[in-house]
């Protein structure tokens, strides 16, 4: 683990003047815990995503840790991952925008230190806060932890470093499984150290699990080996590998609960796109890992972009549930919100806090730049946008250019069964011209690539 002192270097931009006052209720210094999982889908816990439909959650599986944030706290039923690839989000929530600004893919022009981030958004609002990164930052980021204003960090590391060698096996047995294990240390540490010091803290938790390869402990394998047949098409290592994440989790809270910090901590659980399509030693002819959403990772259909977020801490009701779309890249306002920021943000942020939908959740007064959440992915010919119940669905060419459209009601419709772009013409031109304008405006900063099947 390394400290660093924040490095002060990003472009001078015009700013724009948040709309949200802070309640009386929430504490003016809360820390704040984001946990970032790998390719979870978004019903893949032992509780249910969406209380009123039993097809959200798993009976095989065992998350009682992440179903503890979700029954303490706020289940957001439309949460989204910026993106259906992990650095691409991961940058997306680093910088408050759009992949359709910073970057789809892997490289990117977009150089994260040169602009706005999150840590530095953080101290922007509080110069007291601390911040720390631990576990996956991503491939091709161009720019460190410590560039964008981490105190803290792993430094650069990426799929290799939470293990990828011979990943198609079903299972490896190993010491410390995905370093779930130490990450987990090294998180504890530092909120330890931040609590002693009585400095309020942001740490972000990336977890290497559940991405490939299949990592955990022999007692875990025996586990669910003695289980029997999964309910989807996972393989058993794959479950035990979610369970010893879940573990890790556990700990974190058990954490914040023994320094008596839970009360003044927000804790973000979320994960970096939809589940694989595809899991080793999963049975092809058991229901999808992604049931009942359509699609999986690398893909803009549902599974590959609506992911588990939930949020617990002060000001939140427990067992609460909020139907109003959000995606990753609202993080930063939302959280510079929470840490008590009231003047300007950059006007490159596409995100908008949704602070208020922690005490209103069915009132939507997230205000972004645009009207609805973005997602573009060229390379596989893709872009979206979604705003309230409507999803729509684009085919673009390698310009972002829209050649053909599908709306969906995503919200009777997860599945994206049924098309209504003709049904619901004047919506669906509405939208299109909508996400259409917003691709014409923003520079596409990825290098044009021929489409391909990414099987990362």
């Amino acid at each position: 683990m390394t400290t660093y002192t924040t490095l002060i270097r990003f472009t001078l931009i015009p700013f724009v003047l948040l709309t949200h006052a802070s309640a009386e209720e929430r504490p003016a210094k809360p820390n704040i815990v984001l946990i970032l999982t790998d390719d979870q889908g978004w019903s893949q816990r032992s509780g249910l995503m969406d209380p009123e439909n039993p097809e959200t959650g798993s009976n095989y599986l065992h998350t009682p840790a992440m179903d503890r944030i979700a029954e303490e706290g706020m289940r957001f039923t439309g949460g989204y991952s910026p993106a259906p690839l992990c650095t691409p989000t991961r940058r997306s929530i680093l910088c408050g925008t759009s992949a359709a600004r910073s970057g789809s893919e892997f490289a990117s022009e977009w150089v994260p230190a040169d602009h706005l981030t999150l840590p530095r958004a953080l101290k922007q609002a509080n110069p007291a806060y601390s911040c720390a990164h631990f576990g996956k930052w991503g491939e091709k980021m161009i720019s460190s932890p410590q560039e964008c204003g981490y105190d803290v960090s792993d430094g650069h590391t990426g799929n290799v470093t939470g293990g990828m060698a011979d990943k198609m096996r079903p299972a490896h047995l190993v010491k410390d499984p995905k370093r779930t294990g130490s990450v987990t240390d090294r998180s504890i540490e530092f909120i330890r150290q931040q609590t002693k010091a009585g400095k309020p803290f942001y740490a972000q938790v990336s977890y290497y699990a559940v991405h490939l390869r299949t990592e955990l402990l022999q007692t875990s394998l025996n586990k669910y080996q003695k289980k029997g047949a999964p309910d989807r098409a996972y393989s058993q290592g794959w479950a035990g590998m979610l369970e010893e994440l879940d573990n890790g989790i556990g700990r974190l809270l058990d954490e914040l609960d023994a320094l008596d910090i839970s009360d003044n901590t927000y804790v973000v659980f979320t994960t970096d796109n939809g589940g694989r399509g595809t899991i080793p030693g999963g049975n092809p002819n058991s229901p999808p890992p992604n049931v009942p959403l359509s699609g999986a990772k690398h893909s803009l259909l549902e599974g590959g972009i609506r992911v588990p977020l939930m949020v617990r801490g002060p000001s939140i009701k427990a067992g609460s549930v909020c139907r109003v779309p959000v995606a990753g890249y609202d993080f930063l306002p939302t959280f510079y919100e929470l840490a008590g920021g009231k003047s300007n943000l950059s006007q490159e942020l596409d995100g908008g806090s949704f602070v208020t939908l922690f005490s209103d959740p069915d009132n939507d007064r997230v205000k972004r730049p645009i009207d609805g959440l973005i997602f573009s992915r060229p390379r596989q010919g893709m872009a979206a946008i979604r705003t309230g119940k409507w999803k729509l669905l684009a085919e673009v060419n390698s310009n972002r250019e829209i050649q053909s459209a599908k709306l969906f009601n995503v919200v009777k419709d997860i599945a994206e069964q049924n098309d209504l772009s003709k049904s619901q013409s004047d919506k669906a031109m509405q939208l299109q011209s909508r996400l259409s304008n917003y691709l014409e405006t923003v520079p596409d900063p990825s290098p044009k690539m021929r489409r391909r099947k990414n099987t990362e």
